[in-house]
């Protein structure tokens, strides 16, 4: 049998810690260094970067890194996986090349495409296909020490090398479903090690190392990180990420549906968490594609309100700024007050509130100067102490994302080996990827949803209760995909399981976090994990980069949720 594959992760997106790249090649052992570069926002970003220069498109950070540890990587035979190549994978690939021309490192470098479906949608900015693992194995196989694809799932990156490495065929399900896993807990970077971890205090998180899973061939992991390293790796900070960016139990992706709910967690040493028990079931017979397109303009005013009278002052401007708009005023108006003042505070900030006007048009005309011109004109006649926290601009694009499903069979999923041969993958392979494809429907299965109240522990028995915050027993993590938002919610014991899987319903979530109370919420039970997954439908609007709330990521939801005081068992806490 062979050795578990060792694969690290040194990028959880564009613009994560330079040095990572070099520390995780010196930090250890390694035999395969992925690099996470690509996010909703990120493909809108390369999109923007590719129509000042269509030879651009893909994440420059990564040849920066790349020129400061090739060379490394080479002597120490550990090959390099990212999707760093963004829009343009192979002019990355070819800049790869020359670099390592430059620098004298004989590396064999390819890369994967197919993902870039502009030509099928004309009217977004970018349209890309999220491609699986089998390019990357097909490189890999062909001897690639440097693979650069476009836009794959975060997970390929992990699913590809182990696929290749263990001699996996697309049906075996369960062994991809761990690696597919096991790649959802690295594609973060320091999420899985101690970064934006609810339960920080206690540990030294200052500057957590990257995490790495050694995987077997039978698809079970152990996440680990270097030693030496900050942070640290437990059951809790796995969870954590688990549950980060997912909806329901099934997990589709375009090389296996992973079975969430079927994952187990031990502590398997110090910094070692094992992960085992995944099963998988067959793809769905549709890839997701991410669609970016301009959305319009956008212009943004924050005034400060100090001292006393705080409610009558925002009341003021409001009143004097929304007169002046009159005719030209933007299509989309949005106020918010933001109470941060403190009475008698100590400081002048400490006694101040936010008062934030954000407009929106198709119009750049409408939220340029007519309202930066309509905003500072107020400065002297307006409520006493106004000022605003930075000049008001001209206004600025923003995006918004779109997802979209396309039949896997009509996508082009193609790897470009190193010596320029390309390979098309097939929907699906019959005898591995890379080999002739058979019919979509002998491999694939729709994706349907697992009964949410199955596997719900006994309630805890009644008790006195005492009004606390949810996040002294739950820990939470939330994020974005798309318009929607997670929040995923796991307690820390058993007893605390069995009292949140009853406590919090949707009807609860909704009550404590008033924001989603006209939104559709969907509840997903994850017993295995003592874990609630909550997928609220359209609070982030068109998107992160449409910013349309004050967290448009929602990175921060699921902390508001644990700051929300419930009544919470004595016996708990």
């Amino acid at each position: 049998m062979k050795e578990p594959l060792r694969i690290g992760n040194a990028s959880g997106f564009y613009g994560d810690r330079f040095d990572a790249v070099r520390e995780m090649l010196t930090g250890g052992p390694l035999d395969v260094l992925t690099g996470d570069y690509l996010a909703e926002l990120t493909m809108l970003i390369l999109g923007r970067d590719r129509q000042k220069d269509p030879r651009l498109g893909y994440a420059k950070t990564f040849l920066r890194q790349l020129e400061d540890s090739l060379g490394l990587a080479h002597e120490r035979g550990v090959k390099i996986v990212t999707n760093a190549g963004g829009l343009n994978p192979a002019g990355l690939a070819y800049a790869v090349r020359a670099l390592a021309d430059r620098v004298g490192v004989p590396v064999k470098v390819a890369h994967v495409e197919g993902d870039d479906l502009a030509a099928r949608f004309p009217d977004a900015l970018t349209a890309n296909a999220y491609l699986g693992g089998a390019g990357i194995a097909e490189c890999l196989r062909a001897g690639a020490d440097v693979v650069v694809t476009g836009r794959v799932t975060d997970a390929a990156l992990v699913t590809g090398p182990a696929a290749a490495h263990f001699g996996w065929s697309p049906e075996d399900y369960d062994a991809l479903a761990g690696a597919v896993v096991a790649g959802h807990v690295l594609e973060c970077g320091t999420q899985a090690t101690g970064g934006n971890y609810a339960f920080f205090s206690g540990h030294d998180v200052r500057r957590p190392g990257f995490p790495l899973a050694e995987i077997h061939a039978d698809g079970t992991s152990v996440i680990t990180k270097h030693d030496g390293t900050g942070g640290l790796v437990d059951v809790g900070t796995v969870t954590a990420q688990l549950l980060y960016e997912t909806g329901g139990a099934r997990y589709a992706g375009p090389d296996v549906t992973a079975r969430l709910d079927t994952v187990r967690l031990a502590q398997d040493g110090h910094d070692r968490v094992r992960i085992s028990g995944v099963r998988g079931e067959a793809p769905p017979p549709t890839l997701k594609v991410g669609l970016n397109r301009i959305g319009g303009w956008r212009n943004e005013v924050v005034f400060v309100l100090t001292g006393l009278d705080i409610e009558a002052k925002a009341r003021l401007v409001r009143d004097q700024l929304e007169d002046t708009l009159g005719k030209r005023r933007p299509a989309d108006v949005r106020w918010e007050l933001a109470r941060t003042e403190r009475p008698d505070g100590d400081t002048e900030e400490q006694a101040s509130a936010y008062l934030r006007l954000v407009v929106r048009d198709s119009d750049p005309d409408r939220v340029g100067r007519a309202v930066s011109g309509a905003a500072i004109e107020l400065a002297l006649g307006s409520y006493p102490g106004f000022h605003v926290t930075a000049p008001p601009g001209k206004g600025a694009p923003y995006g918004i994302f779109e997802a979209e499903h396309v039949d896997a069979a009509e996508v082009p999923h193609t790897a470009v080996l190193p010596d320029g041969e390309r390979r098309e993958m097939g929907v699906p392979p019959a005898e591995g990827w890379g080999k002739i494809a058979v019919p979509t429907s002998v491999r694939t299965k729709e994706v349907e949803p697992v009964d949410s109240g199955s596997g719900l522990p006994d309630a805890l028995p009644d008790g006195p209760r005492r009004a606390a915050p949810l996040g002294l027993v739950a820990g939470a993590r939330s994020g974005d995909k798309g318009g929607d938002a997670n929040v995923g919610v796991w307690a820390r014991s058993e007893d605390a399981w069995r009292w949140l899987a009853h406590e919090l319903s949707v009807d609860r979530f909704r009550a404590l976090l008033p924001e989603t109370a006209g939104l559709r919420v969907t509840r997903h039970v994850l017993p295995n994990l003592r874990a609630l997954n909550f997928v609220v439908e359209g609070i982030l609007g068109e998107g992160v980069a449409a910013q349309a709330r004050f967290d448009p990521q929602a990175k921060a939801l699921g902390e508001w949720l644990r700051s929300r005081y419930v009544d919470i068992p004595e016996v708990l806490l």
